[in-house]
């Protein structure tokens, strides 16, 4: 599953024109960054397992290290932080991503919860909202829930869903 996902994070547009210009709000590696950072807060604890897979992905899917990834990952911070509705993230994702590349989302959201072994309600509910926000139905979040699940030894936590 990892290599399905780094493998669709590559596929958001970037190229060496998007490194050498600043992070915009319709850059969707902010909005990815953005997205990882808002499920990986919603429980309102950020533990290190999930910091750590976010940055991963990260740089793994771009090719970033040190100051690069550093800038990524603070954008995405920013926006986040700065974001009144999940609407600016998801809107430039579901403009940007097919169908199975959506649903694949999903799937890393689901990775980044599990990085820490357990599912809190308010992630489970975060991801839902994302989920709806770029048009994938509860049945493919659920399988997606239960791929991330199966390869968390030890995931504890159970979704209102089940």
């Amino acid at each position: 599953m990892f290599d399905r996902i780094i493998t669709f994070l590559k596929e958001l547009p970037s190229g060496e024109a998007g490194r050498q210009k600043s992070l915009g709000a319709d850059d969707p590696r902010v909005a990815v960054a953005a997205l990882m950072y808002h499920v990986m807060d919603a429980d309102g604890v950020r533990h290190d397992a999930e910091w750590e897979r976010m940055k991963e992905l990260l740089a793994e899917a771009y090719d970033l290290s040190g100051e690069a990834l550093d800038r990524l990952v603070a954008a995405g911070g920013a926006a986040d932080d700065a974001a009144v509705d999940l609407y600016s993230f998801t809107s430039v994702l579901k403009r940007h991503l097919d169908e199975t590349a959506r649903i694949e989302f999903v799937g890393l959201m689901w990775e980044i919860v599990f990085a820490d072994g357990e599912l809190h309600e308010l992630e489970d509910h975060t991801i839902w909202r994302i989920a709806e926000l770029i048009g994938v139905d509860r049945r493919e979040r659920v399988l997606q829930r239960q791929k991330a699940q199966a390869q968390a030894p030890g995931a504890t936590g159970k979704s209102m869903e089940d």
